[in-house]
C-alpha cells in the first residue's frame, strides 16, 4: 500500500484521501470487468449469508480486541455501501468519510468500531467509515468491540461470497448425516452437489441397515455406523487397491460405489468388486 502524503495541510491531505481510494475503487472494478473475474471478487461478504450457510448455534461477547484490518471481510448490512477493501462505493458519504480521514489526520481518537466474528473473520455492526478510513490511512489493526458467532460449520476456506454455496450444502448434509467431530472432518467435498449425493448414500445405507436388523435406527446412530462400517472400510479397501489419486477421500467413496452399482448392480465389497472396478479404472482412465 502506497503511503498516504502528508503535505501539512490536513484538510487538503483528507479530501486527496477519498479521491484516492474512489479511483482505486472504480479502477479495480473496470479491471474486475475487463478479466472477467467472477461477480464476488470486488463485493463485501454479507454477514446474514454467511451464518444462514454454516448455522448458527448461538454467540458470545468477548469485549475490546485488537483486530487485523484485513480480517474484516463484510457486513452487517452496508454491503453495497463499499466494495472488499472497504472503498466507498459511491460519493455518497464523502464529506462525512473526510470528516474522519481528517479527525484521524489530526491525531483524534475514535470509539472502537463493533464487529462480529465467525471464525477467524469479522464482519461491521457498525464503524464501516472508521475501517475505510484505516485501510485509506495504511493502518493494519483496528479497536472493535467483538461478539463470537459460534457456527454448526466452520467458516474456515471462506473468503468470497461464492465459498458460502460449499458451506450451505455441507451444513445441510450434516444435518442429515449428524456425524461427531473426528469423522465430520473427515468428509471434504469440492464439489456442492456431491454433499447431497453423499447424504442420499448414506440414507439409502441407513435404510438397508434397518431392514437388515429390523430395527429403528436414528440418524446420529446411522451418521456413526456409516462412518465406521461402511467409510473407513471401503476407503482402506479403495486405497489398498491403488485406486485414489489426489482427490479426497469422500470424493474417492462417492466414485467407488458409483462404479460398483452400475458395474456390479449390488451394495455388497469382496475382491470380486475390487477387481471390476480396477479393470474399469484402467479402461476409463478416471481416477476417483
Amino acid at each position: 500500500m502506497v503511503v498516504p502524503r502528508d503535505t501539512g495541510f490536513p484538510v487538503a491531505d483528507a479530501e486527496n484521501d477519498f479521491l484516492r481510494v474512489r479511483r482505486r475503487q472504480v479502477l479495480s472494478r473496470l479491471g474486475a470487468w475487463l478479466r472477467r473475474e467472477p461477480d464476488d471478487v470486488n463485493i463485501m461478504v454479507p454477514f446474514d449469508e454467511v451464518v444462514a450457510a454454516l448455522g448458527r448455534l448461538g454467540e458470545r461477547r468477548l469485549g475490546l480486541q485488537v483486530i487485523a484490518l484485513d480480517s474484516i471481510i463484510g457486513s452487517v448490512d452496508r454491503t453495497r455501501d463499499f466494495d472488499r477493501q472497504f472503498r466507498p462505493t459511491s460519493a455518497q458519504s464523502r464529506q462525512r468519510w473526510e470528516r474522519l480521514a481528517l479527525a484521524s489526520r489530526r491525531g483524534e481518537s475514535f470509539p472502537p468500531i463493533e464487529v462480529y466474528r465467525v471464525g477467524d473473520l469479522h464482519f461491521v455492526v457498525d464503524g464501516h467509515h472508521r475501517v475505510s478510513v484505516a485501510h485509506a490511512l495504511g493502518l493494519k489493526t483496528i479497536d472493535a468491540m467483538v461478539t463470537e458467532i459460534i457456527t454448526r460449520v466452520s467458516a474456515e476456506g471462506i473468503r468470497y461470497r461464492g465459498d458460502l454455496i460449499v458451506k450451505d450444502y455441507r451444513r445441510i448434509f450434516l444435518d442429515r448425516v449428524p456425524l461427531a467431530a473426528p469423522a465430520r472432518a473427515a468428509i471434504t467435498l469440492s464439489d456442492p452437489w456431491d454433499y447431497a449425493e453423499l447424504s442420499e448414500a448414506v440414507e439409502a445405507w441407513g435404510f438397508r441397515l434397518m431392514q437388515a436388523e429390523a430395527t429403528f435406527l436414528d440418524r446420529p446412530t446411522v451418521a456413526q455406523r456409516w462412518y465406521a462400517e461402511e467409510f473407513v472400510p471401503v476407503v482402506t479397501m479403495v486405497r489398498q487397491a491403488g485406486m485414489v489419486s489426489t482427490q479426497s477421500e469422500a470424493e474417492a467413496y462417492l466414485w467407488v460405489i458409483g462404479e460398483r452399482y452400475k458395474l456390479i448392480r449390488s451394495h455388497r465389497w469382496d475382491d470380486e468388486v475390487l477387481t471390476a472396478l480396477r479393470a474399469q479404472n484402467r479402461t476409463s482412465g478416471k481416477q476417483p
